[in-house]
């Protein structure tokens, strides 16, 4: 196995309470291969700024639509057609212990009014995420690994856009928004659609008060918006 494969089992191992010597007998290696490593995890964990192993993060095909996306990233989507109107899902998982994950989920509006919901953070273990991730994505045409860059742009940034047209994200945002990791500096997207902010009404939302906030905002040719089809 290569050096990270020999981390990951030592990791994994000495979560078990094995000692140094144990592992190595396990793993059939020398004693002074598995020492450094030993030594080295142990000092990952006494980090207390060190962000938990990514186990991974995934993100709804057609996250792209209506988007302007630097392309120097390199971020691809692999079903650009296949958008749902703004509405973007981001689900990430870290390693919490050697067999369990800690998961967080996000809606996002990257259209208008930011981060709308989210859930977690949640500690699953690797059959519950799956069956968890089937469900988070559910209402797409599919889903796609992500690197945590573009998570963190795309949720992140949306939140700062948003809160540029006077909106605040989800009030439980904060806890589940140190998932993401941390992020400095402006996002590599231009949100809005087509660069312009627009609005759709959602079945939680309160489509005239989102409105005229805008209104308050922005001038009235400064954003489009879809007129709430539910009667008054």
């Amino acid at each position: 196995m290569d050096s990270a494969e020999l981390k990951d089992r030592v990791r994994e191992l000495r979560a078990q309470g094995r000692s140094p010597k144990e592992i190595a007998r396990t793993l059939k290696v020398p004693p002074s291969a598995v020492a450094p490593l030993v030594r080295a995890i142990a000092a990952e964990s006494a980090d207390p700024d060190r962000e938990p192993e990514l186990v991974g993060c995934w993100i709804n095909v057609g996250w792209s639509a209506g988007l302007g996306v630097d392309p120097a990233h390199g971020w691809i989507d692999e079903a650009p057609d296949a958008g749902h109107g703004g509405m973007v899902s981001v689900l990430v998982a870290r390693r919490h212990g050697w067999d369990r994950t800690t998961v967080a989920g996000y809606l996002a509006d990257v259209y208008c009014t930011g981060v709308k919901n989210t859930i977690g953070p949640d500690v699953v273990d690797d059959r519950e995420l799956r069956r968890f991730r089937e469900f988070f994505f559910g209402e797409y045409k599919g889903y796609q690994e992500a690197p945590i860059e573009l998570a963190r742009h795309l949720v992140l940034g949306s939140v700062d856009y948003a809160r540029s047209l006077g909106f605040a994200p989800y009030e439980d945002f904060e806890p589940v928004a140190r998932v993401l990791g941390a992020w400095e500096g402006s996002s590599a997207i231009t949100f809005g659609r087509d660069g312009r902010p627009f609005y759709v009404p959602g079945p939680h939302d309160d489509p005239v008060k989102i409105v005229q906030i805008l209104r308050r905002t922005l001038s009235y040719d400064d954003f489009d918006y879809v007129k709430d089809p539910s009667p008054a």
